[in-house]
């Protein structure tokens, strides 16, 4: 499964990249995201962080969570995740952010899932799932919300 969601901001890449990175904040910030806890804390975006979300169905709410070793690179800048616990266990995730010459920044989220979830299902079954629901049902869905709400945050007066 790859799923690649993207959008501009109107700030700097480092600015982008310290809201993108402040997962803490999140939950302030995103309407759709329950909580946020770092399980290990080793810095500034640093650790092993739990995150639960919603991905709501009409009126009907769906709960999301996972938890995810993660990393942040201040010099590219780039934030770095590995799914380690939850359905999506073994995804990558890579948040980019490119300056652009007007001034704007193009933040781009990439998740990548070679094998699906660890359900007790033939190889390309579990590819499927992930290829046809999991990715643009759930991932592709709560992570354009995410983009557009750290887009708010980061445009914020």
């Amino acid at each position: 499964m790859l799923t690649i969601d993207e959008i501009v901001m109107n700030a700097a890449p480092e600015r982008c990249f310290r809201f993108g990175a402040d997962v803490e904040r999140w939950p302030e910030w995103l309407p759709h995201y329950r909580w946020v806890r770092f399980q290990r804390k080793e810095g500034f975006g640093t650790g092993r962080v739990e995150m639960a979300a919603r991905r709501d169905f009409g009126p009907l709410p769906w709960p999301v969570w996972w938890v995810s070793e993660m990393t942040v690179d201040e010099a590219r800048p780039s934030v770095l995740y590995r799914h380690v616990d939850g359905i999506t266990t073994g995804m990558d995730v890579e948040w980019s952010f490119t300056g652009l010459a007007d001034g704007t920044t193009r933040v781009k989220i990439v998740h990548e899932w070679a094998t699906g979830p660890r359900w007790p299902l033939p190889d390309r079954a579990r590819r499927v799932i992930g290829d046809a629901v999991i990715g643009p049902v759930f991932i592709h869905h709560v992570a354009s919300r995410t983009l557009a709400g750290i887009k708010r945050a980061v445009e914020a007066p």
